[in-house]
């Protein structure tokens, strides 16, 4: 556990906490204040309502023009003031005296504040200073034929109001405490969800986790594609992936992914070997897991493009090696036959013996040296042969193998093409009766057409589909990219590749010559 960091979802927590409360507490205030002010302006008309009630009372006036003004009203307004919460109701002349009061000691005493506004005929409301402490008062005028003969006043004292607000705080707290322990829970349970999505990290770390997860994604050399445990768009692909998988910018999904690869399980793959147009690559899938759970899958993808190149080149150069091997080896045979044979007295026979075989060869040399063009070729037709003596295969060139240039294939293409076609065939050949492999390579109507035809059981349509995909093969001990890099090839050159199964099993491929600009 790391001391004295928090994570972000426990900073989001504490920040939230501290957001919320001041929210809250802001709101309680202004809740408060509110609820004054309602009670101030409820106050107002209470009063205004009161006073003017009293001061029309057909029993305010005869009481006021009686000889005992007092006697009558202060029974009366003190009944009506404890009837209506007020703290007071006065009645007054209009040269202020008072004819009741609370305190029945200040009767016949001056009322204290403004009358100006009820002599001239209009109530009003105001917050005074009287004898009583603050109140809200009202002074509402009584007419009699027209003309103000006394005054009323009813009020109530500021501190009945902050008593009245002060009823209602410990509603307001609770209401605000139960908001504040319910924002306190949903923030506790959002930082949860957020301390799952960041795994418990601190800002900083999670700031180093992305920068050098940026700086990585850019500088690595291998491709790089980060699938979610769910069906949707990869949630990482550097620019090597895309380059590597010609893939466009944007959202990227297993569909978008070479046909291959979308077929792939969804566990742990090692050096898998797959072929795209241009390329091909080893890949390698690790699943990746969180707490004993599956999250996603990474895949990390090399090019191999220019390494089998390399090998394959390394394959010929030893494929011509072992065939110079065999060929000395037989060449020594002969050799001590001849030999022996001159030993033995019989030179004609000696001579005979050892320019036959040397003869076909030569034969054989010159043709192909005559009719193909492209010496890489030439080459590469004149190993498979010998390599397809040696497992008891024949290999034939046909009469019709004729071309000046592998036009429009390169040489390395070529070699390619027409020496993974021969492989398969002499692999089919080796194990029928027949053991005979056929070759043609020529140029027809514009376009390059190179036929590989075996004696052995060929392939239904199905399986030659099957033969285009990546890592397909019907022998156990191939890695089955041989077709499927001739598939990419042709495919490459708009060319079509076809089989057929009679008369015998053969390998077409048809490529157009490049049209001249």
């Amino acid at each position: 556990m790391r001391r004295g960091r928090l994570s972000l979802a426990g900073q989001a927590f504490v920040w939230q906490l501290v957001v919320l409360a001041l929210m809250i507490g802001t709101g309680t205030v202004l809740a408060v204040l509110d609820t004054r002010r309602d009670h101030d302006a409820a106050t107002e008309l209470q009063v205004r309502d009161v006073a003017l009630t009293v001061a029309r009372a057909p029993s305010t006036l005869a009481a006021v023009n009686s000889p005992y003004p007092s006697g009558l009203l202060q029974p009366t307004t003190e009944r009506i003031r404890a009837d209506t919460g007020m703290d007071f109701i006065v009645v007054m002349a209009t040269d202020r005296t008072r004819y009741t009061h609370t305190n029945p000691d200040l009767i016949g005493q001056p009322f204290i504040g403004s009358i100006d506004e009820a002599l001239a005929g209009r109530t009003f409301t105001e917050t005074f200073t009287g004898t009583l402490g603050p109140s809200i008062r009202a002074v509402s005028p009584v007419f009699d034929s027209g003309e103000v003969v006394a005054l009323v006043s009813a009020g109530v004292t500021r501190d009945k109001i902050g008593a009245q607000v002060a009823s209602q705080i410990p509603v307001i707290l609770g209401v605000s405490a139960g908001g504040l322990a319910l924002a306190a829970l949903s923030s506790f349970l959002i930082s949860r969800r957020l301390r799952r999505q960041t795994h418990g990290l601190a800002p900083d770390e999670l700031r180093a986790l992305y920068e050098h997860h940026d700086a990585v994604l850019h500088s690595v050399h291998e491709g790089l594609v980060v699938f979610g445990a769910g069906p949707g768009p990869a949630e990482v692909v550097n620019d090597q992936a895309r380059t590597l998988l010609d893939l466009p910018e944007g959202p990227v999904r297993r569909t978008d992914l070479p046909v291959s690869m979308q077929q792939m399980s969804w566990g742990v793959v090692r050096d898998e070997t797959h072929v795209t147009t241009d390329r091909i690559l080893l890949v390698n899938q690790d699943v990746v897991s969180w707490e004993g759970k599956a999250i996603g899958t990474v895949l990390t993808i090399r090019d191999q493009t220019e390494l089998r190149a390399v090998l394959g080149e390394l394959d010929s150069v030893r494929s011509f090696a072992e065939s110079l091997r065999s060929q000395a080896h037989e060449a020594a045979n002969r050799l001590h036959t001849v030999v022996t044979m001159v030993e033995l007295g019989r030179p004609e026979e000696a001579v005979a013996f050892a320019t036959a075989e040397l003869q076909l060869s030569q034969v054989l040399i010159d043709r192909l040296l005559a009719d193909v063009g492209d010496a890489a070729l030439a080459a590469l037709l004149l190993g498979k042969v010998d390599q397809a003596a040696e497992r008891g295969v024949t290999l034939a060139i046909s009469e019709d193998t004729a071309l000046d240039s592998a036009d429009p294939l390169s040489a390395h293409e070529a070699v390619t093409l027409v020496g993974n076609l021969v492989d398969n065939a002499i692999d089919a050949a080796a194990g029928t009766v027949e053991k005979r492999v056929e070759v043609a390579v020529h140029h027809r109507d514009g376009d390059l057409l190179v036929r590989v035809a075996d004696s052995g059981p060929g392939m239904s349509a199905q399986m030659f589909v099957r033969a285009a995909e990546r890592g397909y093969t019907t022998k156990s001990d191939h890695a089955g990219l041989g077709l499927a890099l001739v598939h990419r090839l042709v495919d490459r050159h708009g060319g079509a590749i076809t089989t057929t199964a009679a008369p015998h099993s053969a390998v077409i491929v048809t490529i157009p010559l490049r049209e001249t600009p």
